[in-house]
């Protein structure tokens, strides 16, 4: 059965954006690092975006860390995206690879049970064992695949991967070679070609699980994706991501600005106490902000056929706020009863009004 990109329930970048990727290759008369398929000035054009040339601006940050995340890959050195949850680093990296590659596909998910053969290459053991090792048994992972069609390889969470599957990347990053000894002759080396590199993300809030190595450090430049830092950028984020969401879930209603700005006003106020020594165990990022619109447009439009109350908003919001401390919830309680009646508006009225809905 073929599966159309209608049918996926997140299309990879290269998909979602190949009318804009095709019309910048097509006019990129600018120099191109080696193995990559647009230059600089495209590759952060698709990124950041570029009105006049019908590119939408996909990565909200500043223009200066992409410029420098791009000028990192077009060297030897690793790419290290870091900050917080929810930062959209993960989506900043999906962006570039398909920039760089045209794939966004070789990906590693870092985790407490990554192996070093889900990094580089695996077997398939009928072929090795009635045939015994060559290259048609070898089973390559995405580091390899990586290295030998010359394109950007995704790590994510390396930081929660144990230490000695982290340092398996050092002499892939210094060498730009895997060996293969089970294979004879020039088989068993597989060099870098062109266009290779290594993206890699780590949180900050969790970054010490697995603290990486000083030398593994080295390999790579490291640059930090900060929240956003603005209410009317951050509120246009989540009402289009939100409506993007809300129609691939089959709701004709797109999302109330009201309701949205109580949201993201919710979000803002509850992962503000950082700064007074009050921070919550519980990362309040637009990604969650994101989920919470969904949730509260899918809620409203299903149960009721309608676009979504404040009423919705406490409704979801235990599942976000306190999912990791119950100093959280406190914390969400207090916001609701003491600091929510101080703000104007009919939603944040209703929103003071639903508090009760917040599960115990």
């Amino acid at each position: 059965m073929t599966v159309t990109e209608g049918q996926l329930q997140r299309p990879p970048a290269e998909v979602r954006y190949a009318d804009e990727l095709a019309a910048l290759r097509a006019a990129d008369d600018d120099p191109r690092p080696p193995g990559w398929r647009l230059s600089l000035r495209a590759a952060r054009r698709f990124v950041v975006g570029d009105e006049r040339a019908g590119i939408s601006r996909k990565f909200v940050g500043h223009v200066s860390l992409v410029e420098r995340a791009l000028v990192t890959l077009a060297t030897n050195r690793g790419l290290m995206l870091v900050g917080e949850p929810g930062t959209a680093k993960s989506l900043l990296s999906e962006l570039i690879a398909a920039a760089v590659s045209g794939d966004s596909a070789l990906t590693v998910q870092g985790g407490a049970a990554t192996t070093e053969d889900q990094i580089k290459y695996s077997w398939n053991y009928a072929l090795l064992v009635s045939e015994g090792p060559s290259a048609r048994s070898l089973v390559p992972a995405p580091m390899l695949r990586g290295m030998a069609e010359g394109r950007i390889v995704r790590f994510e969470e390396i930081t929660r991967c144990p230490l000695e599957v982290q340092d398996c990347l050092l002499s892939l990053l210094s060498e730009r070679v895997i060996a293969v000894p089970e294979l004879d002759g020039p088989q068993g080396m597989v060099f870098a070609r062109q266009g290779f590199n290594v993206i890699a993300t780590a949180n900050t809030r969790d970054r010490g699980v697995n603290e990486m190595s000083a030398a593994l450090k080295r390999r790579f430049n490291f640059e930090t994706v900060f929240p956003i830092p603005d209410f009317d950028t951050e509120l246009a984020l989540v009402e289009a991501e939100a409506t993007a969401l809300l129609q691939q879930s089959g709701v004709t209603a797109p999302p109330r600005r009201d309701v949205l700005e109580v949201l993201v006003g919710t979000f803002r106020e509850l992962r503000g106490p950082a700064e007074r020594g009050e921070r919550m165990a519980t990362v309040m990022s637009t990604a969650e902000a994101v989920s919470v619109a969904h949730a509260v447009g899918v809620r409203g439009w299903f149960l009721r056929g309608e676009a979504g109350t404040a009423a919705d908003v406490v409704a979801s919001l235990a599942g976000t706020a306190a999912k990791d401390s119950p100093e959280d919830l406190a914390r969400l309680r207090r916001f609701l009863e003491q600091e929510v009646p101080r703000r104007k508006g009919g939603q944040w009225r209703a929103l003071h009004d639903a508090r009760h809905l917040l599960a115990d």
